[in-house]
C-alpha cells in the first residue's frame, strides 16, 4: 500500500512544482544561553527554497473556524523531502514575511506525508 502514496507524494509534489510559486521557509533555532558569560547566542535561520500554493480561506472555512482572522492564508507545500515546518518558522511569499500559525496540517494517509498545510498570519 505504501508504493500507492509513495506515487501519490510524487504526484503532489510534481503539481505544486508546475502550478505553484516558489517560496522562502525559513526555519528559525533559537540561540542559546551561556550561563558562564551571561549572554544568549543569535538566533540561526536557515532557509529552503520551496514550491507552495497560497490560497484563500473560503467563507464556509471562516465561519466554521473561528481560529482563522481576517487576513489569514493557507499554504499547501508537498512534504516530499521537506521535513515538518515548525511553528517557529516563517514564510517569504512574494517578498512579505508569513508567520506559521496554529493548526499546522499533514495530509499524512497510512503514514506517507503528501502535502503540508499551513495557516499563515503577516
Amino acid at each position: 500500500m505504501s508504493a500507492f502514496y509513495d506515487r501519490m507524494a510524487d504526484t503532489a509534489l510534481r503539481l505544486i512544482s508546475q502550478y505553484g510559486q516558489t517560496m522562502t521557509l525559513r526555519e528559525v533555532t533559537p540561540g542559546t544561553y551561556d550561563p558562564s558569560t551571561g549572554e544568549t547566542s543569535p538566533d540561526a535561520a536557515t532557509e529552503t527554497s520551496v514550491s507552495g500554493v497560497l490560497i484563500e480561506y473560503t467563507g464556509q472555512e471562516r465561519q466554521n473556524n473561528s481560529l482563522i482572522q481576517q487576513g489569514d492564508k493557507k499554504v499547501l507545500m508537498p512534504a516530499k523531502g521537506l521535513a515538518k515546518p515548525s511553528l517557529n518558522s516563517k514564510i517569504l511569499i512574494q517578498s512579505e514575511l508569513w508567520t506559521i500559525v496554529p493548526p499546522l496540517k499533514v495530509m499524512n494517509p497510512a503514514g506517507t506525508p503528501l502535502v503540508y498545510e499551513l495557516q499563515v498570519r503577516r
